[in-house]
């Protein structure tokens, strides 16, 4: 119950930030992301970890659509709370939200890097797309698959970077090994 809990909270996130940013508001994602994060930390029995995979993940939002943006390949509706990269809060919410997802309803990824890096190859350019063409929130410049790439890309790179720490640092968790030791 947990994870189903986890998972409708943070797809509410996302359709807070996502809505609110096409309507021009970052404030409703930014304030979903802070009660979700608030919310997860306080029932989560894996606090250090959701902490720490929060901050790489802001890392990661900043790095990919900092980026993407900075590069003029896609443009954000209310940009106007922007890091200093060009990432909205709002998109940096969503990857901090994204990550308290990743030791409860996403925690069977930790160990399935491939799978890891395939949800991230097709499902972070599907988010996006999905924000653009439902809400207005992103606007990718033509070529738009110029922009889904990078996406790919970086979500394919980003996702399993995340759930291999995710598996490293959770409560009695390794990081998968090889046959001969080394990490995957």
């Amino acid at each position: 119950m947990k994870s189903l809990a986890n998972f409708l909270g943070y797809e509410a996130v996302w359709f807070a930030a996502v809505v609110g940013a096409g309507r021009g508001d970052a404030l409703p994602g930014c304030l979903a992301a802070a009660a979700f994060l608030a919310w997860q930390i306080l029932v989560s029995d894996q606090r250090a970890a959701d902490l720490r995979l929060a901050g790489i993940a802001l890392l990661c939002g900043l790095s990919i659509d900092g980026s993407l943006a900075s590069l003029g390949w896609l443009h954000y509706a209310a940009a106007d709370l922007s890091a200093p990269p060009g990432a909205p809060l709002w998109i940096l919410a969503l990857w901090v939200a994204f990550a308290m997802t990743l030791n409860h309803s996403m925690s069977w990824l930790r160990r399935r890097p491939l799978w890891a890096c395939a949800l991230g190859l097709a499902g972070g350019p599907l988010a996006y797309w999905s924000a653009s063409r439902g809400w207005q929130a992103v606007l990718f410049e033509p070529p738009a698959v110029r922009a889904l790439a990078g996406l790919s890309a970086g979500w394919g790179i980003a996702l399993p970077l995340l759930a291999g720490l995710a598996a490293r640092w959770s409560a009695g968790g390794a990081a998968p090994r090889m046959a001969d030791g080394g990490a995957q």
